[in-house]
């Protein structure tokens, strides 16, 4: 198991966080990769979401990689940033951080992705994305 290297978290707005339970461990007491993953592509998703103004669907994890395992009471904080846009594509950098250890804390680097979503209609069909001036993001 690596050993502990304390970080901070990035200094701008968490995507998503969210603290594992008992229900998410697998047999050796660790947060299931699949939890984990499952975070990553919601997270990803919302900026995706926002670019597309409507709906986007998980084509391509182009990589990911654990870098150390997320335990119960861990805050999980996922950072979003869109890399890539294409003509109806939207490949999203997920960067997750879990803050553990109250009584010391300590922050680390536990996973990073990188996951294209495309742009679909209401019938679940590829669509164009809308020009980037009409999108306002706050």
């Amino acid at each position: 198991m690596p050993v502990d290297r304390s970080t901070t978290l990035p200094n701008k707005h968490s995507t998503l966080r969210v603290v594992p339970m008992p229900a998410d461990l697998n047999q050796n007491g660790d947060v299931f990769g699949g939890w984990v993953m499952a975070q990553v592509d919601v997270a990803g998703a919302i900026p995706a979401m926002r670019r597309a103004r409507g709906r986007v669907a998980t084509v391509s994890v182009n990589s990911f990689l654990f870098k150390q395992p997320v335990s119960v009471g861990d805050i999980v904080s996922l950072y979003a940033d869109i890399v890539r846009v294409g003509s109806t594509s939207i490949t999203v950098k997920v960067e997750v951080y879990a803050e553990r250890n109250y009584a010391a804390p300590i922050i680390v680097k536990v996973t990073e992705a990188e996951l294209t979503y495309v742009a679909i209609d209401g019938h679940g069909m590829k669509r164009e994305l809308p020009a980037e001036n009409m999108v306002k993001m706050d």
